[in-house]
């Protein structure tokens, strides 16, 4: 059985990622990258689907754990009646293999040790061909090819390796799991004590580069390292969260894939890392984007592999129990299909912020710009799915329309400010027809509030985002009472739904899901630009109060049993926390 989704810390190697839960076991990897085949899959069902269990024999959740200073080097800490232990993980980002490295290493006492490896690869379904070697095993299934060195004597039995050892004060025994392409030679040789010590710098010269931050400094530099972990490094791009499937609902289906690059979150990160002085992060980011979406607007895509790819069909694996019971288990996303029109928008906004950043960018890049605004001049009264990828049918969406004239009206910006070349007659004319569109259709006079979509009953936290995209200003009375009344229809417990499922038609799926972490962020931003300043940093604080211990946060927050749900890290909820906090500390 997993642990609870905040039991698990995170390590990296900028390739793909692993979760290690408080019990000592890795019960997610996918390899050799983010959203490739798992290697270990216990998270989605049965342990003997794929872990990687090293803990003091007798059992049970560590005492303490903490990551190494800013690094994603994590230490987990066992008290037992015989004495303490320490294993500590990592995985070196290196590049031309991914290691997971463990070193278990004696504080005090003497202490006996269990450790057992169950290797599967395709999501847990495959067994490999398991062979002993020199310095340690061998796994084969396929493509794939894993090599576990340790001093350790290995013994397999019920196709699971296993080791018993015991370890003294001052003593280290170091574990290392390497994958490579099956054709290929074993790999080289990696030291795990100087490997540890490696990565621990890597990670703390990296995150020694954010600027001050404020009074959350800290939180907001963990937030930033969690970042990085989810960038693939060959492209630049940035995965959502490292898993798939983690429900929204306890058992129930609304289990969806994260493992890709979704366009939407492009602007938000682009803040998060110019505001904090990663500027050559920044530039991979927007260069990924450019790459991704070039070619015939009409084509844009709302999300997309961690190469720029396409096509991302989703199917079930009816063979995993899913976390929970909760199923079905997916892998792909359909949503990558959806014709949702705030992407032009945010894809031109995050242009625009680079620009206003300073990040030099080529003709071509502004040529794929106004091809972008071609595309919203002529279909921005198209109804679509809008940012939350509902199931169900398409509909003229408020915070769609307001990204259209977001996206229309940094293209005005760029010819005023930038001396780019462009209609600025036209888009002027556009960007004024757009905006009297919505504030006539999409807002509630009786009601004083902007509506989910024209005509529309329910509100959606979407709307948050009218201020932050200058529609209208913070203290607009009809920003004023849209945030009023999102509080009041949306409010759960203190933190805020994306809207209320009140039937499958509402969405297309069925089931129930909690507040979404990032809305929640956007509240407290909307409470600060008001002037309700108290309010905002209370709400921020109590974001901060649901990170795990190791600061992660996941993409919901349950309020009736006090868990995170939802896939994990969320990249949308820990970029909410770092913007929310340069915000609040202006």
């Amino acid at each position: 059985m997993a642990g609870k989704i905040e039991d698990y810390g995170l390590v990296g190697d900028l390739h793909t990622a692993a979760l290690v839960g408080r019990d000592g076991s890795i019960d997610w990897l996918c390899l050799p990258r983010f959203d490739s085949s798992a290697c270990f899959a216990a998270l989605l069902g049965d342990r003997e689907n794929g872990r990687w269990q090293l803990a003091p024999a007798e059992g049970g959740p560590c005492t303490r754990r903490r990551y190494r200073g800013d690094s994603l080097v994590l230490e987990t800490e066992w008290e037992t009646p015989t004495g303490t232990v320490r294993v500590i993980d990592a995985m070196p980002p290196r590049g031309d293999a991914a290691d997971i490295v463990r070193v278990v290493e004696g504080v005090s006492g003497r202490v006996a040790m269990e450790m057992e490896l169950v290797l599967r690869f395709d999501y847990g379904h495959v067994v490999p061909w398991v062979r002993q070697a020199a310095s340690g095993m061998s796994a084969v299934a396929g493509p794939d090819a894993v090599w576990l060195h340790t001093p350790v004597p290995l013994e397999g039995h019920d196709l699971t390796t296993r080791a018993r050892f015991e370890i003294s004060a001052g003593e280290k025994v170091p574990f290392r799991l390497t994958h490579v392409a099956s054709h290929l030679p074993e790999p080289q040789a990696l030291d795990a004590v100087s490997a540890l010590a490696e990565t621990e710098s890597f990670w703390q010269q990296w995150a020694d580069r954010c600027h001050d931050t404020g009074p959350w400094d800290d939180a907001v530099r963990r937030s930033l390292v969690t970042l990085k972990a989810l960038t693939y490094r060959p492209t630049g791009g940035i995965v959502a969260a490292a898993t798939t499937s983690l429900p929204e609902e306890i058992g129930g289906v609304r289990n969806w894939d994260y493992r890709y690059c979704w366009l939407r979150d492009a602007s938000f990160t682009l803040q998060a890392l110019l505001g904090t002085g990663y500027v050559a992060e920044a530039r991979a980011w927007r260069e990924w984007l450019l790459r991704a979406v070039g070619g015939d607007p009409d084509q844009l895509r709302i999300m997309y592999g961690l190469d720029g790819t396409r096509r991302l069909p989703e199917y079930e694996l009816p063979w995993l129990a899913g976390y929970e019971g909760s199923v079905p288990v997916r892998i792909g996303n359909a949503a990558a299909k959806q014709f949702q029109l705030d992407v032009w928008g945010e894809v031109l906004d995050t242009h625009h912020f680079a620009r206003e950043a300073g990040l030099d960018a080529s003709q071509s890049a502004w040529d794929v710009q106004r091809e972008l605004l071609n595309f919203l001049e002529g279909h921005w009264q198209d109804p679509d799915k809008s940012l939350w990828e509902v199931r169900g049918p398409d509909r003229p969406y408020v915070h769609s329309r307001v990204l259209a004239w977001t996206g229309v009206d940094r293209g005005v910006k760029a010819v005023e400010r930038h001396g780019l070349d462009g209609p600025l007659g036209r888009w002027r004319a556009l960007r004024e027809e757009i905006h009297a569109d919505v504030c006539r259709n999409g807002y509630d006079t009786e009601r004083r509030t902007f509506t989910q979509f024209y005509g529309s009953e329910g509100l959606d936290a979407a709307l948050l985002q009218i201020p932050r995209v200058g529609f209208l200003d913070w203290r607009d009375e009809r920003v004023v009472g849209t945030v009023d009344a999102v509080q009041r229809q949306l409010m759960q417990d203190g933190l805020l739904l994306r809207y209320r499922l009140d039937g499958a038609e509402d969405d297309g799926v069925a089931g129930e899901e909690a507040p979404f972490l990032a809305c929640s962020f956007w509240l407290a931003d909307a409470l600060h630009g008001m002037g309700r300043r108290d309010q905002a940093r209370q709400l921020f604080e109590r974001l901060l109060s649901l990170r795990n211990d190791l600061g992660l946060l996941s993409e919901e927050y349950d309020t009736r049993t006090g868990r995170q749900l939802g896939n994990t890290p969320q990249a949308f909820s820990h970029v909410g926390l770092v913007n929310t906090a340069i915000h609040l500390a202006k």
